[in-house]
């Protein structure tokens, strides 16, 4: 049973880094290659659907973790996945302090209606959300490392 806890958590954070890698290092930088209006209304669409997702995603990934280290306590790893699990609760702060504020504002965004400094605190959300993927890399490998 525990095998399967490791490999299902393993699948779900793994997946989420892919997603939030690819947002950092593909689909805003192609985002970004567009004229502003494009470049502007792509992002705030992405922000509502991944708004909507990631935090169901980052909270369940973490609840995963969690059980994964209460279930394999007394196994090998178990610091590993304690680590791991601490990382993804400083992601969800620094989400939920840093880049959800910025987001919920460029969410509702249209050409007409962002304000003039839009492309300075989309480069801000750009920097955390790297900080971000750093982190919830650092996790993903602590917790590959601990299934190892």
């Amino acid at each position: 049973m525990l095998s399967a806890l490791e490999v299902c958590t393993i699948v779900v954070v793994g997946l989420m880094v892919g997603v939030e890698f690819s947002v950092a290092f593909v689909i805003n930088p192609i985002l970004n290659g567009l004229p502003d209006d494009s470049n502007q209304r792509g992002r705030s669409h992405g922000g509502r659907m991944l708004g909507a997702v990631m935090p169901v995603w980052y909270i369940g990934s973490l609840v995963l973790v969690a059980v994964w280290a209460i279930a394999g306590w007394h196994h090998d790893g178990a610091g590993l996945v304690v680590t791991a699990g601490a990382l993804l609760i400083l992601s969800v702060v620094m989400s939920l302090l840093l880049l959800v504020p910025i987001n919920n504002r460029g969410k509702t965004w249209t050409p007409e209606n962002r304000p003039e400094d839009w492309k300075e605190q989309m480069n801000r959300w750009d920097r955390y959300h790297y900080v971000r993927v750093a982190i919830i890399i650092a996790a993903f490998a602590l917790l590959a490392a601990a299934l190892a």
